[in-house]
Order: C-alpha cells, then structure tokens, then sequence
C-alpha cells in the first residue's frame, strides 16, 4: 500500500496536480491537530467537569468547539452518552460521515459494508467481532451519522480514576470507545504519572 500512495503521489507532483508541501501540511494536521486525541480530551473534560457534561449533551456542537475543534465533518455534532444500561454505537449506513475534528480519519472498517449492515442488525455481534463484551442486561442503540449530524459516543468512565486529572482521563479514552465498537481503557492498564 506504501508503494502504491508514493507512486501515485508521485505521478500527481510530477503532473502539477499536487504541491508536495501542501500534501505534508494536510498529512501534518491529521496527525498533530485533527484525530482520536481531541475527541479523548473532550470525554475527559465531560468525566471531570459536570457542567461541561451537561453543555455537551445538551449542545455538543457548541460544547465541542469551545474546546477548538470544530470544522468540515463536525459542523452538527450529537454525544450520547453510555449507561449502566445503556451502550451506543455509531454507523453511517450510507457512507461514511464521520466526526473528523474530534475522531480524525475514519477507520477503513468503519466505511466497509459488513460493519454499516452488522451494526444496524446485531450491535452485540460488533462487539464481539471486536473483542468487547458486556452485559447481557444492557441495551443498545445504533445511531446512524449522516452529512447533517455526526455522533460521537460519550463513554462510561472507567471505575477507580476518582482525583485524576483531565490529561490522565484523557490516555483512557479510545478512537474506539467512542464509536462505541469499544470501551474505555481500565484505570490498571494505563501507567498514571504524578
């Protein structure tokens, strides 16, 4: 696949097509400035300040880019957040809209046709597909992002991260956890600095 983009980056430069130092700016904001990071640091403000939470739910649009992120794909933003009995997911059974501000660039199985059709008809089998089990109680709901609203699920935080700070929440948080193919990393699997 390297080859491949390098050959085809390639013939574009040579065409005239593409500046190859716009190509690393783009690369360079997807990498530092648009991604799984910024959505992280909005789900640890939403654990540790419950004001924020409530702005968030209410108007995450808004809530989100008080923080800074905001832009193409993040225009209207919705969070729902995981219960006890509750656990989200979010497919776009269309395409592919996807919340890049807060999540960056969506995951190649995020636009495959097997996830947009699993998801919609056996949440619970996602789950296993990705190695995530939970309670047989819990109920989910699927909710299908399109070009108008883009979800982004808020999840559970995790048991024994009471006195953390914003930035250590913040290493628990995953691309996947708020998708909600996946779960919060547990407070033992992350080495906390002081």
């Amino acid at each position: 696949m390297d080859v491949r983009v390098r050959a085809l980056q390639t013939l574009l430069t040579d065409k005239g097509y593409v500046d190859p130092a716009a190509l690393d700016r783009i690369i360079e904001t997807y990498e530092t400035e648009v991604g799984p990071h910024n959505g992280a640091k909005v789900v640890a403000r939403a654990w540790s300040e419950p004001a924020y939470r409530e702005w968030l739910l209410r108007d995450a649009t808004a809530a989100i880019a008080d923080m800074g992120y905001s832009g193409r794909q993040g225009e209207h933003m919705v969070v729902v957040p995981n219960t006890e009995t509750v656990h989200n997911m979010v497919v776009c059974t269309l395409c592919s809209c996807y919340p890049w501000p807060v999540l960056g660039l969506p995951p190649v199985w995020y636009k495959s046709a097997p996830y947009r059709s699993k998801a919609v008809m056996d949440p619970r089998g996602v789950l296993s597909d990705f190695g995530v089990s939970v309670p047989a109680d819990v109920t989910f709901r699927v909710w299908d992002s399109t070009a108008e609203i883009r979800y982004l699920v808020l999840p559970l935080r995790p048991s024994g991260t009471e006195g953390w700070t914003q930035e250590q929440l913040a290493e628990l948080v995953t691309r996947d956890s708020m998708i909600g193919t996946g779960l919060p990393l547990r407070a033992q699997d992350v080495a906390v600095t002081a």
